[in-house]
């Protein structure tokens, strides 16, 4: 009787595919969207649709466009026929936990190598109607996501004592940086940080500078195993961690400014990738920040900084391009935001950093990077640490 394995077997990222991300690409149907990102990934792998065992895919609620089961028709586009498909859904991190699912099945040695990817068209729906939603027994005052996380930012600023400052500085440095990424989707060339503290008041006090677009966009991944890594023409990069995490989205002692889903899922990747001191060993993150605000709050919430330390670092520079922990190096969610890809590209961006491929927007040495997504009212989370060389543990 053969001796049982009871190691995970090692994943690595060798391939990654994204779309220009715009406010409209009306040339395309979703089919072709997905079918660009994906044939970009597997020509990064130097691949091809023979070698894809299985297929996750994601994206945010299907009324976001008005196709129900969107999958079922883009089989043929993503070279599914005959082939496993799985969907993955949960509201806003589905782009990281759509990633992590096919992860698992790489880990789990059910697959060898899975193409995974995730998307959205927000230009064929109305994504501030959908999230508009009734709330029972109260006035329905809610405009958009905007409209239910404004009030936790408050909370934060009175908890922390947080100058109204800091939300313009996170959003003039990730539109800075979005000018270094060719996919991103504003390329705000004349961005100053006056015009976006003079910028119209959405939610108070999320500013409309301080808040992301709609956009449309996929990213794609091809994930293999250390056989898969091996013969890879190209550095992959090795998944040393990964966790979803999720809570109710209203319960007796949640906490809205730091909830305990996200500190629970950071901790077990934190465990799994070996990492004791986040903020000395990880190089830089890539963090899902819709609102200028949550860069801060979202520092703390992950253990990069004490509880109401996040905004020092913010207004010090750390997080900037060149500072000692740069966050959101692509631009983040705030310059590109399709709402079921913005997940995955937080986790592709993370493993472009440590391929040395993210061009412009490269972090010198960036050894070890973390990607991160959360979703609907604070209580999706998904993240991974991805690193240079294979994991150790």
């Amino acid at each position: 009787m053969s001796k049982a394995v009871s190691h995970k077997e090692p994943v690595a990222v060798v391939g990654i595919g994204q779309t220009k991300h715009v406010a409209a690409r009306r040339d395309v149907s979703i089919a072709g969207l997905v079918r660009e990102a994906a044939q970009r990934a597997l020509e990064d792998a130097e691949l091809t649709w023979a070698d894809i065992d299985a297929i996750v895919i994601g994206k945010a609620p299907d009324f976001f466009e008005g196709v129900m089961m969107p999958e079922l028709y883009l089989a043929d586009a993503l070279g599914a026929v005959g082939k496993p498909m799985l969907r993955v859904h949960t509201a806003g991190s589905v782009g990281g936990s759509t990633a992590l699912v096919a992860a698992n099945l790489v880990a789990a040695r059910v697959h060898g190598t899975v193409l995974t990817l995730a998307f959205e068209k927000q230009s064929e729906s109305n994504a501030m109607w959908g999230l508009s939603l009734p709330i029972p027994f109260q006035q329905p005052l809610l405009a958009g996501a905007g409209g239910f996380f404004a009030p936790h930012v408050r909370a934060y600023m009175r908890r922390t004592g947080a100058p109204d400052t800091v939300g313009s500085v996170v959003a003039y440095k990730d539109r800075r940086n979005a000018l270094k990424n060719p996919y991103a989707h504003l390329h705000e060339h004349d961005i100053t940080l006056e015009k976006v503290q003079a910028a119209p008041m959405l939610w108070d006090p999320i500013r409309y500078s301080e808040t992301c677009p709609s956009s449309d966009g996929a990213c794609a991944m091809i994930l293999t195993d250390r056989a898969g890594a091996d013969r890879s023409p190209k550095p992959p990069a090795w998944m040393h961690g990964g966790a979803m995490r999720s809570e109710p989205t209203l319960h007796a002692g949640k906490d809205f400014v730091s909830p305990q889903a996200g500190k629970d899922c950071a901790a077990d990747v934190y465990r799994q990738a070996g990492i004791a001191d986040p903020r000395r060993e990880i190089d830089a993150v890539e963090m899902y920040v819709p609102f200028s605000w949550y860069e801060p709050m979202w520092l703390e919430n992950l253990g990069f900084a004490d509880e109401g330390e996040g905004w020092k670092l913010t207004e010090a520079g750390v997080t900037e391009l060149d500072g000692d922990l740069p966050v959101n190096m692509s631009g983040g969610v705030l310059s590109t935001n399709p709402i079921g890809a913005s997940g995955m590209i937080r986790f592709a961006e993370a493993a472009l950093q440590v391929r040395g491929q993210a061009g412009e927007h490269q972090v010198d040495g960036a050894r070890k990077v973390l990607g991160h997504a959360y979703g609907g009212g604070s209580q999706f989370f998904s993240m991974w640490l991805v690193g240079s060389e294979p994991p150790t543990r």
